[in-house]
C-alpha cells in the first residue's frame, strides 16, 4: 500500500516543520509514505522549509486558488503518482499527524472507503459555545443530507482510498469537506469516524473571516450539493409547503362564500392562486432537476471510467 499525505499550505513556514516532523515514517502494512505539499500561493519560505525537511512532491499555485482546488489538485497529483490512499491534513498543525495509523486502520481492514477524524469539538477550548453549537448543527444538517452519522463533518483530517477519490468530483470553490460527504453518502460509500484530540491553536483560520461567513459559505455548499444529488426531495418539500400555505387563503375565501361576502375579499383567492401556482412550478422544477440529476449521474459514471484510464487503475 502506497500512502500519500497531502498538506495544503498558505504561508505555513512557522508551523510546517511541526507537521512534517510528526508524520510517521513507517506504518505496519504500508509500503511507503509519501509527503505532498500543496503550495496555494505562499509568499514566505514554505516551499524551502518543505525541501529542507526532505519533501520531494509538490503542487504549486501561482496565486491563491482556495482549499477545494488545492485538495482536488493534490488528489490528482497523488493518484497520478500511484497513491492507494490519500491522507489529508493541514499545514497549521491543528491535527495530530501521529494518529494517521488510526485513520488508515479501517481502510486496511476493508471497513471504510473514507475515514474522517472526529475532533470532538465540544472539548476544543478555543471554540466558543456558539461555535460548538453551530459545529454540531452543521454536522447534523450534513448527516441528514448525506444519510450518514458523522459527529464532525467539517473535519479536514481524513483518509480516502484511491477508488473513493476517483468516484468523487469537487465542484465547490470554498471547502470540499461537506461536498465530499454528501457525494459519498449518495454513492453509498462506507464512511468511518475516528476520535482524535487536536493540537493547540497556532493561528486564526484563513478559510473564513468570521463564524457568520463560515456558516453562509458552508450552508451554500451543503444546499448546492443537496440540489445536485437530491433535488426532487427538496422541491417536493417546497411544493408541499406552498400547497399547504395556499389552503389557508382558499379556506378563508370559501368561508366568505358561505357568508356571502366573497366579492369584497378577492385578495384571499388571488393569494391562494399565487401560492398554488408556486407549488405547481416547484413540483415541475423538481421533476426537471431530477432528470438533470440522472444525466449527471450518467456523466459521472463516464468520468469515473476516464479517471480509471487516466490513473491506470
Amino acid at each position: 500500500m502506497r500512502v500519500f499525505v497531502q498538506i495544503p499550505c498558505l504561508n505555513e513556514e512557522e508551523t510546517l516543520p511541526l507537521v512534517l516532523q510528526s508524520i510517521p515514517k513507517s506504518i505496519p502494512g504500508v509500503d511507503s509514505i509519501e509527503i505532498l505539499v500543496i503550495d496555494d500561493g505562499s509568499t514566505d519560505r514554505t516551499i524551502e522549509i518543505a525541501r529542507e525537511h526532505g519533501v520531494t512532491h509538490f503542487v504549486r499555485h501561482a496565486r491563491n486558488m482556495g482549499l477545494a482546488q488545492s485538495f482536488a489538485d493534490g488528489v490528482d497529483y497523488a493518484l497520478r503518482h500511484g497513491a492507494d490512499v490519500v491522507v489529508n491534513t493541514d499545514g497549521d498543525n491543528q491535527y495530530p499527524q501521529d494518529r494517521i495509523p488510526d485513520l488508515l486502520k479501517p481502510i486496511m481492514e476493508d471497513r471504510a472507503d473514507i475515514v474522517i477524524a472526529d475532533r470532538q469539538t465540544s472539548k476544543i477550548t478555543h471554540f466558543s459555545p456558539f461555535k460548538k453549537v453551530m459545529q454540531r448543527f452543521g454536522s447534523w444538517v450534513v448527516n441528514k443530507a448525506a444519510s450518514t452519522d458523522l459527529p464532525d463533518a467539517a473535519s479536514g483530517f481524513r483518509a480516502y482510498t484511491a477508488s473513493a477519490l476517483i468516484r468523487l468530483n469537487i465542484v465547490t470553490r470554498f471547502s470540499y469537506c461537506m461536498e465530499t460527504i454528501i457525494q459519498a453518502g449518495y454513492k453509498r460509500m462506507a464512511i468511518v469516524s475516528v476520535p482524535v484530540e487536536t493540537n493547540a491553536k497556532t493561528r486564526e483560520s484563513r478559510l473564513f473571516k468570521n463564524i457568520w461567513q463560515h456558516m453562509f459559505r458552508s450552508g451554500s455548499a451543503i444546499l448546492r450539493s443537496y440540489l445536485m444529488y437530491r433535488p426532487y426531495v427538496l422541491f417536493s418539500w417546497l411544493s408541499a409547503l406552498l400547497a399547504i400555505c395556499a389552503l389557508v387563503p382558499f379556506v378563508r375565501y370559501l368561508a366568505l362564500v358561505v357568508l356571502g361576502t366573497q366579492g369584497e375579499n378577492l385578495q384571499s383567492l388571488m393569494i391562494g392562486m399565487i401560492l398554488a401556482i408556486g407549488a405547481l412550478l416547484s413540483m415541475a422544477l423538481g421533476v426537471i432537476a431530477d432528470l438533470i440529476r440522472i444525466v449527471r449521474s450518467l456523466n459521472e459514471d463516464a468520468l469515473t471510467l476516464l479517471k480509471h484510464e487516466r490513473y491506470g487503475r
